[in-house]
């Protein structure tokens, strides 16, 4: 029997030693019974289209593989841990839509618990708008104040698509990257959800 396949999205893409670390979550999925897929497995330019520039060949590439493997999983996991700011890192957050606008179960994870107002306010002077009631960036803008982990797009898609909301724990700052602990629970959810569905 085929196993299910799980697309493994996240900033750890960009760590020295990321195909460790996807190594790692792979095992990790077979543990639970799934077959993991991970952005950077296989050469992008295998199948390479000759036609675009030599300029944009690698990045296209990468896209296509990373669109083809969302395409290709029954679900994903997908680690929000705030990157390079107070929100999760932008291509994560773009595969996850991508894989819930594909009608798949979709299930995440933080290792910073803070909600997301509270990590803005660390970043930026926040002022509070008392006649909209309303926190204000120095732009002016709103801030989001559900008591979400990110945007209520990230968090609500997870609970609708998934049935759960996102895995929120804090861990070191020095394994703010590298702890699966919140990646593992979220296989026991999707191990879990999958057994429950007809």
């Amino acid at each position: 029997m085929r196993k299910p396949t799980i697309y493994l999205a996240g900033p750890e893409v960009f760590l020295p030693d990321a195909a460790a670390v996807g190594l790692r979550k792979k095992e990790l999925c077979a543990a639970y019974g799934f077959e993991g897929l991970f952005p950077l497995d296989g050469d992008p330019l295998d199948g390479d289209d000759q036609e675009v520039a030599a300029g944009e060949r690698l990045v296209r590439a990468i896209y296509r593989r990373c669109e083809a493997a969302i395409r290709r999983a029954d679900l994903g996991i997908f680690n929000l841990t705030p990157f390079r700011g107070p929100s999760a890192d932008a291509g994560t957050v773009f595969e996850l839509g991508l894989l819930v606008g594909l009608g798949k179960r979709a299930f995440g994870y933080s290792n910073v618990a803070a909600d997301y107002l509270s990590r803005c306010r660390e970043r930026a002077a926040l002022a509070f708008d008392a006649a909209q009631n309303v926190w204000r960036d120095p732009n002016g803008m709103a801030v989001e104040d559900f008591g979400n982990a990110d945007n209520l797009m990230i968090d609500v898609s997870l609970i609708e698509r998934g049935g759960h909301p996102m895995v929120r724990r804090d861990v070191r700052t020095s394994e703010l990257f590298y702890d699966l602990g919140g990646f593992e629970t979220c296989l026991r959810l999707a191990a879990a959800t999958l057994a429950q569905s007809p």
